[in-house]
């Protein structure tokens, strides 16, 4: 007979060390499936939206910024964090525009995804973007420089290949929206 699927932990305790502008990180002690007590740190995050904006002829529109905590610069789609009240809907209309100055007429909602569920409880909701065009100049937020551009199809491949796209909420972006399939490359 197979083992029980665990249930949910039980919390005993929860003791916050640090709330910052964007990030609050806890300390919880919780119980197991198997009664036994472990501690657990928790970065709790309010979530956010990646949208995958895609043209006519299949190019699509990533941003390259300067990532601090990975330490270089990284080609994503364009996302950002949910403000308070704001529809996830609104969120990918707000983002899209701020960073890139694109809006878009088609909306499909993708799904959503836990970007690191072992330690945080942020949640991206992903959305295609379709019939796409430059509506106004970007706005980005003051401590943000970023460049946008379209990629074909082809480009992406190749980024993707290469290792220059390197973050996982635009690789999970593009497959869920069915503009990037990767396959394994022969040696």
């Amino acid at each position: 007979m197979p083992p029980p699927i665990p249930s949910e932990d039980q919390l005993l305790e929860r003791e916050e060390r640090f709330q910052g502008r964007l990030l609050r990180l806890t300390v919880d002690v919780i119980r197991v499936s198997s009664g036994a007590e472990a501690r657990r740190e928790v970065v709790h995050h309010p979530g956010g939206v990646g949208v995958v904006a895609v043209t006519d002829d299949g190019s699509v529109l990533l941003v390259r910024q300067y990532r601090h905590a990975a330490g270089e610069m990284l080609w994503e789609i364009p996302a950002g964090g949910r403000e308070e009240g704001e529809s996830v809907l609104e969120t990918a209309r707000r983002e899209l525009a701020e960073e890139t100055g694109y809006g878009a007429e088609s909306w499909l909602a993708l799904g959503a995804t836990f970007l690191a569920p072992g330690y945080s409880t942020e949640l991206l909701w992903y959305f295609r973007a379709s019939v796409i065009s430059q509506v106004g100049e970007p706005h980005p937020d003051p401590d943000e420089v970023l460049e946008a551009r379209l990629f074909s199809p082809d480009e992406l491949l190749e980024l993707a290949y290469r290792g220059q796209i390197r973050d996982a909420k635009t690789l999970a972006g593009l497959a869920l929206a069915g503009v990037l399939r990767l396959a394994p490359q022969e040696s």
